[in-house]
């Protein structure tokens, strides 16, 4: 009875969840002794707020979800539930596991948090299941969260692939309510899902150097690490987009474009962090191991980057 319950209020809240826009997955800022720097999450989350940004996402791969531990990602939560129930704006949670049993614990955790509106849930990586296989971990997944997922498609980091009729499958499920699309590029498969999306299905940009192509495709919106430098720009990009202003639209987002490509010079989010640190907003560049610190090089290129957006 109970997962019945979750599977219909799932369903009722993905039609009506507005995932257009630009979503910010939130940096995990550090302090200079390796702690959650908390005033400066809940700075930064205002500060992207009130920038325009629709929504923020918690422990997404860009908030070092990976590492961090348990009470780490209950107290990120707690900042950014808190911040968008002040806001109103809506709240993503990075959810899920490769193991579909795993993924079924780690959504239904997330009943703590009832500012928590949708689910950020990567395609199983490692075990590397078939299409089917894939469908059918997320229509379980579907049934049981108690709110709508987002399906995190980004095959350069799962290993596994998949066409625009699984993808298209994969949206038509109850529950579902869009796909952050990480493709690692604009081809084939990419035309063919926005071309044809199933009803109250949304896609938003996951590649941050891809997102102004994306939205000129159709996207919704974007989950995007580099708005954390330039909210108000993706925003502006998105609305531009949206209103047909190719004019406006096309100048804005290459040059968004190479800045997106200077800050993903290093591995995500270093370089983001380092550029945060630079500006003041955060109080140490900090990234956990495996992850190493972004160069200085790196940090300084996507800064003339930022400094070159067209006015």
């Amino acid at each position: 009875m109970a997962q019945r319950r979750a599977q219909h209020t799932a369903q009722d809240l993905a039609e009506d969840l507005p995932l257009g826009g630009i979503h910010v997955p939130l940096v995990t800022p550090f302090t200079r002794t390796g702690d959650i720097a908390v005033e400066a999450l809940e700075a930064l989350a205002h500060e992207v707020l009130d920038a325009g940004a629709t929504g923020i996402v918690a422990l997404g791969t860009t908030g070092e979800a990976a590492g961090l531990d348990e009470a780490e990602r209950d107290l990120v939560t707690d900042v950014c539930a808190r911040v968008c129930g002040e806001r109103g704006a809506l709240l993503t949670v990075g959810a899920g596991a490769n193991g579909t049993r795993a993924a079924e614990a780690s959504l239904a955790r997330l009943t703590r948090w009832p500012q928590a509106r949708a689910a950020l849930v990567t395609v199983p990586s490692f075990v590397r299941p078939s299409a089917a296989g894939v469908l059918a971990h997320f229509a379980r997944l579907a049934e049981v969260s108690p709110v709508p997922l987002i399906v995190y498609h980004i095959p350069y980091r799962t290993g596994q692939p998949l066409d625009a009729a699984a993808l298209r499958a994969l949206g038509a499920l109850p529950g579902v309510a869009g796909m952050k699309y990480a493709g690692g590029g604009i081809g084939e498969d990419t035309v063919a899902l926005l071309g044809d999306l199933p009803d109250g299905f949304e896609v938003l940009a996951g590649d941050d150097a891809y997102a102004s192509a994306l939205l000129a495709l159709g996207a919704a919106g974007g989950i995007l690490a580099s708005a954390h430098l330039a909210t108000a720009r993706f925003v502006e990009l998105a609305l531009a987009w949206r209103a047909g202003d190719v004019a406006r639209a096309r100048p804005l987002g290459h040059a968004l474009a190479r800045m997106s490509a200077a800050a993903f010079a290093e591995p995500n989010p270093a370089v983001v962090k380092g550029v945060l640190h630079a500006q003041g907003r955060i109080p140490s560049p900090g990234v956990r191991l495996p992850l190493l610190p972004a160069s200085e090089e790196a940090v300084a290129a996507t800064l003339e980057r930022l400094a070159e957006l067209p006015i």
